[in-house]
């Protein structure tokens, strides 16, 4: 059984969480400057045994495409093209970045930290990949 990586998009920067190999515990990877998100998923892809891809689907509260829907759609087609061996599927990414300051402030993180926008993506990939290895349970 190969690792489960999410990917919470974004335009400047995408978070990255990464399961164990037993698809039993998500723990954060990196945050990665978008454009070098291809690069940096070849590389981890090739040296760790990667099985899935999951990225976060960008939906409004009401289940609407959200602005950065099409980027990230774009997004899949290139892993899909890029990784061809490799699932790559959406999940609903609604409320992530609220359950990250969340998880920030109740595990006691300084409000200096818990600034620092990178940190709240490698959170939000960790609970997109959460979400999704509970709901395969």
């Amino acid at each position: 059984m190969g690792r489960i990586v999410a990917i919470d998009y974004g335009a400047r920067r995408t978070g990255l969480a990464v399961s164990d190999p037993l698809q039993l515990i998500a723990g954060a990877l990196a945050t990665v400057p978008t454009p070098s998100l291809v690069a940096y998923l070849k590389d981890y892809a090739q040296h760790n045994g990667v099985d899935t891809m999951v990225v976060g689907k960008p939906l409004q509260m009401n289940g609407s495409p959200s602005q950065t829907y099409a980027a990230a759609e774009a997004l899949m087609a290139t892993l899909r093209r890029e990784f061809p061996a490799i699932e790559v599927e959406w999940w609903d990414e609604r409320f992530t970045s609220r359950m990250a300051h969340r998880t920030m402030l109740e595990s006691g993180i300084g409000r200096q930290r818990r600034r620092d926008k990178a940190l709240v993506d490698r959170i939000s990939a960790t609970i997109i990949l959460q979400g999704y290895m509970d709901s395969r349970k």
